[in-house]
């Protein structure tokens, strides 16, 4: 061993120190600080379009928003194994373990997205279509997908770095990966949409250009500062998919559901008319700003889970789950009553008339209640994938997506039309977010029981 690697201090796992409660909020806010920043280019992406005066380039926007919250979910599920994995490595004090499937997981992440993108390219069109898009609202998604999906390997790439470095508890630098990204957007949209007046085509470049920016900030984070990611090896990467796998899997599976059930809605909405698409796809991009706090918190609990549980700190492992429940619970109603104050202005802004004026006001309302109930069920599929329980996340965000979803829409848009889908999606979020609670503190219990048997 050199006199340098001798002399250099061994990193400490952070989160099995110090109070779990700051941990949660420091994580929260400077992830929700990067992530919020995306989510508000996203909103005036679709301000800007809606400026434009043509309800179906808002609709078309919203359909292509929906095929790509598929592969979206596959990402979001690798990013997901890989950080738990490097998470839990380093909670043991295994750097050199925690470099290894950094390297591997990134790997796996630009394979498997590449291979996703080029089996779903063919089909864009089709897939459009059987999500309800007709008319300008088809041709606008399309052309939002011929030029978005080639690009989604690098956003792969650039979604998993964020969670290495929340794995390794630099917050900051995390944060720096999407909002970088956001600030590229921000200041290329009103230039690309409105200016040059490229309309949905401008869109989807201020959208790669983001992209790129994600991936070059990621990495340098991750290889610069950290050194978190070793050189990429064949052998280890065939070695460690498995490992990976074993989480990922589960969780793709898991974030699959939420496209599932949004498209179905999606579908169900599109037999109201392109004003009810429309207004499905501003609130689509109001919901990710409002919430995106408790998006931000779903990411972090996994690392301050994962590196408890590599330490056997159960009891820090119980904390950091009540956190996060009441924090979600708290912050989705104050964040509820703002939306019920604020409904008038989010219409005007959108430039929203008639029956997507209405739809979006119901929805501030009453529809936004249904995020007291998911931040909760995000954070216990977060503990569950980390606890070695991902087969329980994928079932509840199923169960959710299935029979708390599917049954409660259909018969609300039955009997009460768009509304009725809004309310639907509500009561299966109540449901399925009170069980996935109790269940969080039941499977952190038997985690515990089992780490004592086999000392």
């Amino acid at each position: 061993m050199s006199a340098t690697m001798a002399s250099r201090p061994r990193p400490r796992a952070v989160f099995t120190e110090g109070s779990t409660l700051k941990h949660v909020l420091v994580m929260t806010m400077t992830g929700a600080i990067g992530l919020m920043a995306i989510f508000v280019v996203e909103l005036f992406s679709i301000i800007y379009i809606s400026w434009l005066n043509d309800p179906g380039l808002v609709a078309g926007v919203g359909f292509a928003g929906q095929v790509t919250f598929f592969v979206v979910s596959i990402n979001i599920g690798l990013s997901i194994g890989v950080s738990a994995q490097v998470a839990r490595a380093l909670g043991a004090g295994d750097r050199e373990a925690a470099r290894r499937f950094a390297a591997s997981g990134l790997t796996h992440t630009l394979i498997i997205s590449t291979a996703c993108t080029l089996l779903l390219f063919p089909f864009r069109v089709e897939l459009l279509e059987l999500l309800g898009a007709r008319g300008s609202a088809l041709k606008a998604g399309a052309l939002y997908l011929d030029w978005t999906l080639p690009s989604v390997p690098i956003m792969s790439f650039g979604m998993a770095l964020p969670g290495l470095l929340r794995a390794v508890g630099d917050a900051r630098r995390s944060m720096y990966v999407t909002l970088f990204g956001a600030i590229a957007v921000a200041l290329l949209d009103p230039i690309l949409i409105l200016w040059m007046n490229l309309g949905v085509f401008g869109a989807a470049m201020g959208v790669n250009i983001s992209r790129l920016v994600w991936v070059a900030v990621g990495l340098w984070g991750a290889i610069h500062a950290h050194r978190l990611i070793a050189r990429p090896a064949i052998a280890d990467a065939t070695r460690d998919f498995l490992p990976v796998m074993r989480i990922a899997g589960p969780a793709i599976l898991t974030n699959f559901a939420a496209p599932v059930a949004m498209a179905y809605s999606v579908r169900v909405m599109s037999d109201f008319g392109e004003a009810a698409v429309a207004a499905g796809a501003i609130i689509d991009r109001v919901v990710p700003v409002a919430f995106g706090v408790l998006f931000a918190m779903s990411g972090v609990v996994g690392p301050i889970v994962g590196q408890n549980h590599g330490a056997k700190l159960y009891g820090r492992v119980r904390a950091t789950l009540t956190n996060c429940f009441i924090f979600s619970g708290v912050y989705a109603c104050v964040t509820w009553f703002v939306l019920w104050l604020c409904a008038p202005g989010i219409v005007w802004l959108f430039n929203a008339q008639g029956e997507t004026a209405r739809l979006v006001t119901f929805f501030c309302a009453w529809g936004a209640m249904a995020w007291a109930f998911l931040g909760c069920l995000f954070a216990a599929n977060a503990a569950f994938n980390n606890l070695g329980f991902a087969v329980l996340s994928t079932f509840f965000n199923w169960g959710r997506a299935t029979l708390g979803t599917m049954p409660f829409v259909a018969l609300g848009a039955r009997y009460y039309g768009p509304e009725g889908v809004i309310m639907g999606i509500t009561f299966g979020a109540a449901v399925f977010g009170i069980a996935a609670i109790a269940c969080a503190y039941r499977v952190t219990r038997r985690v515990e029981k089992n780490a004592a048997v086999d000392l």
